[in-house]
């Protein structure tokens, strides 16, 4: 081989050594500017991540206060509720404790109307002959009285 040849074969190779790098320096640089830009949209989608993230806890808060809100409410109602329950049994507990003394009443003015009717002479011996009736005394008047007013003879009083 000649020398020139061999400068020809040096050269080319040297070529394509150079080109080679070159090559190489480009792709290393398109990785580098690849790489970058991949890490910038990764954080701008993180930033918006975050920023929805915020905006949900935003709402998540909002809830968990209205949740909070209505829970005691519903304290309030029930607490309100159990005492009108409290106050309803104490009123039932004095209606009944007023039931009973009323017929515990009843039982004596019974009792002494037995007594009167007992100890009159007016009365017969069943115990109803000159006696008003439930009914009459409860109307206010007896069966044996006239009904004509004594102020106004020419008006009844039934």
């Amino acid at each position: 081989m000649s020398t020139e040849v061999l400068v020809v074969v040096i050269v080319a190779l040297v070529l394509v050594l150079v080109l080679v790098a070159i090559i190489v320096v480009f792709m290393v640089a398109t990785a580098g500017r690849r790489k970058v830009k991949q890490e910038q949209e990764q954080r701008g989608a993180a930033h918006e991540l975050r920023a929805r993230a915020d905006d949900d806890r935003i709402e998540v808060q909002r809830r968990e206060a209205e949740a909070t809100r209505v829970d005691a409410q519903a304290r309030m109602a029930q607490a309100e509720a159990d005492a009108k329950a409290a106050d309803a049994a104490g009123l039932q507990a004095e209606a009944v404790q007023r039931g009973e003394h009323a017929s515990r009443s009843r039982a004596e003015v019974d009792e002494q109307l037995r007594e009167a009717d007992r100890i009159d002479p007016d009365v017969s011996g069943d115990g109803t002959a000159g006696r008003a009736t439930e009914v009459e005394r409860e109307a206010g008047h007896r069966a044996d009285v006239d009904p004509v007013d004594p102020v106004d003879p020419e008006r009844r009083t039934d």
